[in-house]
């Protein structure tokens, strides 16, 4: 099955105490979203790469891409207010039949393993969702302090989030909810089964500069 790839990236710098988003954030020589993007093409150079940006970071990009020489075959999509709409947009260049992920633009240190894991999935079962086992101890917030949970019970959640595109698409077409936090939780608002796939420990979402440390670290021992 073809397969597509929706990268969003309509990040700001609030967390990363930055005036540039931290997708364009320069990681081993290069912006962060260059990486993310590099990572589908290695791994399906035939995919096809929807990219999501705010209107008002479209020409920033442009101008990057020129500064770095970076001519890769991607349709650059228009974002919306909230997340939701950003996908709701690209969903729309998105035929049916077809196999498409949904991936944060600055999640750049995915690897091979767990793409592939979850499209495999996602053509088996029509979803493929990357987790990682929970790893530090948890306690839940009461009315009158805190309880401790048993953490095997819970499992931190990654992208690419795979699916079937007719049944992701039709997710997509109901209206937004604040409960939405991520895809599978519009795919499965549906009623539709939510397939768990491995992630991988490396696949970490840069939102800190603690965060860029890391996957400088990572980045650097995997070249």
């Amino acid at each position: 099955m073809k397969k597509y790839v929706i990268i969003v990236a309509g990040g700001s710098g609030k967390r990363m105490g930055t005036e540039v988003p931290k997708q364009f954030l320069v990681l081993h020589n290069r912006p962060v979203l260059m990486h993310t993007i590099d990572a589908f093409l290695r791994y399906d150079a035939s995919i096809c790469v929807l990219l999501v940006l705010p209107k008002e970071h479209k020409a920033y990009w442009q101008q990057l891409c020129l500064q770095y020489d970076y001519n890769r075959s991607i349709v650059v999509v228009e974002g919306g207010s909230e997340r939701f709409y950003s996908v709701q947009n690209a969903m729309q260049l998105v035929p049916n039949g077809v196999l498409v992920a949904v991936h944060d633009g600055v999640r750049p240190l995915v690897d091979d393993a767990t793409i592939d894991a979850a499209f495999v999935s996602a053509a088996k079962t029509g979803s493929g969702v990357p987790v990682v086992a929970e790893t530090d101890s948890l306690r839940q917030l009461t009315a009158t302090g805190s309880v401790s949970v048993d953490r095997s019970a819970y499992c931190r959640v990654q992208t690419p989030q795979v699916f079937c595109a007719d049944l992701i698409k039709e997710a997509y077409a109901q209206p937004y909810n604040s409960s939405f936090t991520d895809d599978a939780s519009v795919f499965e608002s549906l009623g539709h089964a939510v397939t768990l796939t491995s992630g991988s420990p490396s696949n970490i979402k840069i939102t800190t500069p603690v965060d860029l440390k890391w996957a400088m670290c990572l980045l650097h021992e995997s070249v």
